[in-house]
């Protein structure tokens, strides 16, 4: 949501979506960079957003406002903050000792963006730079145009490698892990794919452009009917199980260890997310 537009602010507190993210960074004009500041301010003190979660896109570490987006996000009630285009661990240590000098409460979470080849190449070490890490999301424009590569190829196949390392990272460090946004916005077959490639390959979401978006991407990374209703037998399953005294259990002829269990109640959970955010969307 770009941190200079009221209307999107506003509109941000009825959009069935898991985050937002109101942006510093490239939405705004560098004169506009202290109004968007006050204005994200004020919407967070307003309030109103529920139970979504609520990232901001702070500018870069060496530009002129670095410093005072964090110092405005650290006690402006945001849940994370957003570094664009990370390339070291030094950049998310500065940014953490921001935040604290500037009395972020413990839970503030720390999202790296990796845009750049050298993010990506250190995505381990940034993934691990600090406690505070929470989330790390891959951009492609940038990446693209520094490696030469076709950012519209079909499938994304220039990508790959670099959407392998992301998650990668983030599931040694424990993170989440979210895709890149899709850039044509009358695409919608194109948008589709993409976030079913995202899905497979491990992403825990996707950073959407519009919110027209936001049904599909629901659908693709959120929990189907049938995915539900099998998640629920395994954990009746495995609740009997337990009772018996075994550590393993058959659901339709398949062996349901821990492992699957543990699958099994992220899903519940996905699902009570996303219910709770659709009765609060209306």
């Amino acid at each position: 949501m770009p941190g200079a537009n009221a209307r999107a602010l506003e509109k941000g507190r009825s959009l069935p979506a898991d985050v937002l993210i109101m942006d510093l960074e490239d939405s705004v004009l560098p004169g506009a960079k202290a109004e968007a500041r006050d204005r994200i301010a004020g919407a967070l003190a307003e309030g109103g957003y529920g139970a979504r979660e609520i990232a901001v896109r702070v500018n870069g570490i060496g530009t002129p406002w670095f410093a005072d987006d964090l110092a405005m996000a650290a006690t402006g009630g945001a849940d994370a903050v957003l570094l664009p285009k990370v390339e070291d661990p030094a950049t998310v240590a500065r940014a953490a000792a921001t935040l604290e000098a500037a009395g972020a409460p413990p839970e503030m979470g720390i999202w790296c963006m990796l845009e750049t080849p050298t993010g990506i190449l250190d995505a381990r070490p940034i993934a691990r730079a600090h406690p505070r890490m929470a989330a790390l999301t891959l951009g492609t424009a940038d990446l693209s145009k520094a490696l030469n590569a076709d950012l519209h190829a079909p499938d994304r196949l220039p990508l790959l490698t670099r959407m392998g390392l992301c998650v990668l990272a983030a599931r040694e460090a424990g993170l989440a892990v979210l895709d890149a946004p899709h850039f044509d916005l009358a695409d919608d077959a194109g948008f589709a794919r993409a976030c079913r490639q995202g899905r497979e390959f491990g992403f825990d979401g996707k950073s959407l452009l519009h919110p027209k978006t936001i049904a599909v991407a629901n659908a693709v990374f959120g929990p189907s009917a049938a995915d539900i209703a099998w998640a629920r037998r395994i954990a009746a399953a495995w609740r009997d199980a337990a009772a018996a005294g075994r550590g393993v259990t058959l659901v339709d002829g398949k062996l349901i260890e821990s492992l699957h269990v543990e699958e099994a109640e992220r899903t519940l959970a996905l699902a009570d997310g996303v219910a709770a955010l659709e009765r609060e969307a209306g």
